[in-house]
């Protein structure tokens, strides 16, 4: 098995002093060794103040995210013999974009949290419901929603928006993902609310439609589907709206 060169981008080690790449050379030490394994490797065994995030090692918790050549990817499920082959080669790990970076490959997420706050991320039932409510497992409404549920919320989708570099308000797609699916929820009550947050200046309108968001998710959530199908949600109560006004 081939070594690959590891070059991680690291933080400056004074305020003035700006990042920097530093290499290492690490042993594939198996065929399924992913880049989380080698960011570990390094850390245990050349330079422990390697610093980075991880948790689960099973794509679910969304910890480990962070650029790998160039592409946003969870380290834990990209292995580095995909990147590099049979031959080694060089795999180049970056910390996130879009958000502030602590040290080394560690980012704050306040800001992406804070988007999802903005739409209401948490789901209000109707004030009017008498008991529990059914969406069958077969309907409509569950198919609507079913693909937009398995969000891990790792901001691998908002470092990969290139509106949200050029917009610092920009909502971004993991929370205007979630606001499609609780708006398609018959049993929310707060859909009105959520449609006008996700229509304002940084919102819906915002999104170019590039499909970078839905291209890095490590779950395959269709988020562009989300956001187009919220601009039609918002433009038909907008049309209802208007003709409730005009009778």
């Amino acid at each position: 098995m081939a070594d690959i060169t590891l070059t991680v981008k690291r933080t400056g080690d004074t305020e003035d002093s700006g990042p920097y790449w530093q290499s290492f050379t690490v042993p594939e030490i198996a065929d399924t060794m992913s880049v989380l394994d080698a960011l570990i490797w390094t850390q245990q065994n050349i330079e422990p103040t390697l610093a980075f995030r991880r948790a689960c090692r099973v794509k679910m918790c969304g910890t480990c995210g962070v650029r790998i050549n160039g592409r946003e990817g969870l380290a834990c499920g990209t292995l580095v013999r995909s990147l590099v082959g049979d031959r080694g080669g060089e795999v180049r790990v970056e910390p996130m974009r879009h958000l502030p970076v602590v040290r080394d490959l560690v980012t704050a997420p306040g800001v992406f949290y804070q988007r999802l706050n903005q739409v209401g991320a948490a789901f209000t039932p109707k004030d009017d419901s008498s008991g529990p409510a059914q969406i069958l497992p077969d309907s409509k409404e569950r198919k609507t929603i079913d693909p937009h549920r398995e969000c891990i919320y790792c901001g691998l989708c908002y470092s990969a928006c290139s509106v949200a570099g050029l917009d610092s308000g920009y909502l971004g797609p993991a929370a205007l993902n979630r606001a499609f699916a609780l708006v398609s929820d018959s049993r929310d009550g707060t859909g009105k609310q959520r449609l006008q947050a996700s229509a304002g200046d940084h919102g819906i309108w915002r999104c170019h439609t590039i499909f970078e968001c839905t291209a890095v998710c490590p779950k395959g959530i269709p988020i562009t589907e989300a956001i187009e199908g919220l601009k039609r949600k918002v433009f038909v109560n907008k049309l209802k709206s208007l003709i409730g006004l005009g009778r």
